[in-house]
């Protein structure tokens, strides 16, 4: 159920474009908490790094998560405890939100989202319940957690696109020219975001899906016209990849993605090092799989989303130790 006990498609109202004031107004909601990141160029020239992996608590989800939650306290909610669902970055953003409003935070995590990313959730204070993916996808899908408390989508609610959009809106002022940006696609609310806002001003601009070879629900979905479900096979990347599009998010993801270039865990990897050695920059799997596609695509004018830096020290370890 979603807003006012409406079904999540009618309360969530996620196909009718955003605003430039809607997006000013999350800018403004949000202004204290996040951070604009900077657009940093790559040595080639041709591709930008939009570093949101420099937020606080170490992605983008504080934009969504903090215009979310605001935005229904102004709305008047008074709920006795936020409940969302999250693999583990959107899980951080809303518990520390829920944490400045003395609000009880309640977070379903799957068993495969990183070990740092759940720690943290404890940390905030958040009561933290694990499921496997297939028992997490459930929640994801139909928002059913037992009326614990006002649940807050980490994806598929306007607020959190809202939210999003606001670091497509610094794309397109700090780089007018961009032509293409690429975003790693998890349950497309990064994806649809920015590309709302940046097509605002840059109706021509590519917006490129990534995903990579281990899951590819947005790939089959867009050749076969509508969701279908595939095949799952985990690796450390825990913040992108699913069984399925969610239908909700599906007419955003038809109508706004241009095209999704596919990754292998070896070219995220291979990002991973050279965004520590080049930048100085830790990524998480997700995080680096935009400069990954970027690479391989050979674009101009480009802008790889780096969405998320929470990473396990043992995986990053491995990952830096191995040569190209």
């Amino acid at each position: 159920m979603g807003l006012a006990g409406l079904p999540m498609s009618e309360g969530a109202n996620l196909t009718a474009p955003l605003t430039e004031a809607e997006i000013a107004a999350a800018r403004t909601r949000i202004a204290d908490v996040a951070l604009r990141t900077p657009l940093v160029p790559m040595r080639d020239g041709r591709t930008w790094l939009k570093l949101e992996c420099l937020q606080p608590w170490g992605s983008y989800k504080i934009r969504g998560a903090t215009n979310v939650l605001r935005a229904r306290l102004e709305a008047g909610a008074r709920p006795k405890a936020i409940v969302s669902a999250s693999a583990g970055n959107f899980g951080q953003a809303i518990a520390a939100a829920a944490r400045s409003h003395d609000l009880r935070m309640i977070v379903h995590v799957h068993d495969r989202a990183a070990r740092v990313k759940v720690e943290s959730l404890k940390q905030l204070g958040a009561e933290v319940r694990e499921h496997d993916f297939a028992g997490w996808w459930h929640i994801m899908e139909t928002r059913e957690t037992g009326g614990e408390g006002l649940f807050i989508h980490p994806v598929a609610e306007r607020e959190v696109i809202a939210g999003a959009a606001t670091a497509g809106a610094e794309i397109v002022e700090d780089l007018p020219e961009v032509e293409a940006v690429l975003i790693p696609i998890g349950g497309g609310g990064l994806a649809s975001g920015i590309a709302q806002a940046v097509r605002l001003k840059r109706p021509h601009c590519r917006i490129i899906g990534v995903e990579t070879d281990t899951a590819l629900p947005l790939r089959a979905a867009l050749a076969a016209g509508e969701p279908v479900t595939v095949e799952r096979i985990p690796s450390f990347i825990d913040g992108m990849g699913s069984t399925r599009v969610l239908d909700d998010m599906w007419p955003l993801l038809s109508r706004l993605i241009d095209e999704v270039i596919v990754v292998t865990i070896a070219e995220v990897e291979a990002a991973i090092r050279r965004l520590a050695a080049e930048h100085h920059v830790i990524a998480e799997g997700a995080g680096a799989a935009a400069l990954a596609a970027a690479e391989k695509a050979g674009l101009e004018r480009a802008v790889a989303i780096v969405s998320g830096g929470n990473i396990d020290a043992t995986e990053l370890r491995r990952i830096l130790g191995t040569a190209d």
